[in-house]
């Protein structure tokens, strides 16, 4: 039985074919780019977290996804839940804890457009997630399982996701890692590429920033294949690995080919949630036809959708207000092909 102090939230029943696990919480991006967050004039709300951005892009989409996480009881918490509600993603595995807040995190904007973070969660709700309260049902359902590494920080919550990782495996789920990294969460860079890489063997698809690349290999360059390779093969499940270039498109590495596609120009604003876009539009594609991941031609198809996705994610300020819907996504791939 779940702990006494935990809600459950009731809102969906049926299960989903992709199940996201991690992280809820509230962005507070600055209305100005290119200013600290001491200087920036005003902010603006908006409902984030990577593994939940991810549920909400893929129901933006057109699929069926759910996001199992933990908020606080707290009027941030209610509001992140109404709007995962209202965009379609089952919270059925949603918990809500009495005894501690909703995370937030102030977002500096460059001029570029790309970001820095500072975080409050000492500590928030999705730090406290227990083993009790995973909804074992709504896992054994899934045929994708998605997740990140914040989740793998400290306890409890690390043997919460470890916990639901394995079931997922063991129910046949495709499992999907994004691990998002966000240094300033971690204890130390030893510790967070120590806890990224050790789930790494454990997944089928892996999706990495080139940035993240260059820290996991400890300095690596991020364009030379044989330093990509040394991270795929330490994955020997592997059957996807993705390294994301901004606004240069992405890498793609499977057991038989390997290629690069390129992504589509617009005017950046914010890259927040961007790679949570590229991964929806990328997972919403699979789970329809698990035929791309050995066929070149429709891995090729689904990859330049997932980058308009995430190109198109880049054009407003805050990842969730700022996802696509199916019909921008083709729009923006048709003038750019014409």
């Amino acid at each position: 039985m779940p702990p006494t102090n935990t809600e459950i939230c009731f809102a969906a029943t049926e299960m989903a074919p992709i199940v996201t696990f991690g992280e809820l919480l509230v962005d507070f991006v600055p209305t100005v780019a290119g200013l600290s967050l001491s200087d920036a004039p005003a902010f603006k709300k908006a409902p984030g977290g990577a593994p939940a951005n991810v549920a909400v892009g893929v129901c933006r989409l057109g699929g069926i996804a759910a996001f199992i996480g933990k908020v606080g009881k707290d009027e941030f918490g209610q509001m992140l839940v109404d709007v995962l509600k209202e965009e379609g993603v089952n919270v059925r595995g949603v918990r809500f804890d009495p005894n501690a807040r909703t995370a937030l995190a102030f977002v500096t904007l460059r001029t570029d457009g790309e970001r820095e973070f500072m975080f409050y969660r000492n500590p928030s709700a999705d730090m406290l997630m227990v083993q009790a309260e995973l909804d074992m049902d709504l896992i054994r359902g899934a045929r994708i399982f998605h997740f990140g590494s914040i989740s793998l920080i400290s306890e409890p919550s690390r043997s919460t996701h470890l916990a639901a990782l394995k079931l997922a495996k063991e129910s046949g789920a495709l499992l999907s890692y994004d691990p998002n990294l966000r240094l300033p969460l971690w204890p130390s860079p030893e510790a967070a590429r120590d806890r990224i890489m050790s789930i790494w063997r454990e997944a089928d698809i892996i999706k990495v920033s080139d940035e993240e690349v260059k820290f996991l290999t400890n300095g690596g360059d991020e364009k030379l294949d044989e330093v990509i390779m040394s991270l795929y093969h330490q994955a020997p499940n592997l059957k996807l690995f993705l390294v994301t270039d901004g606004p240069d498109g992405c890498r793609y590495y499977t057991p038989d080919f390997k290629g690069q596609v390129e992504s589509y120009p617009v005017e950046t604003v914010d890259t927040t949630g961007a790679g949570d876009a590229f991964v929806a539009g990328l997972l919403n594609k699979l789970v329809q036809d698990k035929s791309l991941l050995t066929d070149e031609a429709a891995l090729r198809s689904a990859l330049q959708f997932a980058c308009a996705c995430g190109a198109i994610t880049t054009t407003g300020r805050g990842a969730i207000p700022s996802l696509p819907v199916v019909d921008d996504v083709l729009k923006l791939i048709n003038n750019v092909a014409v």
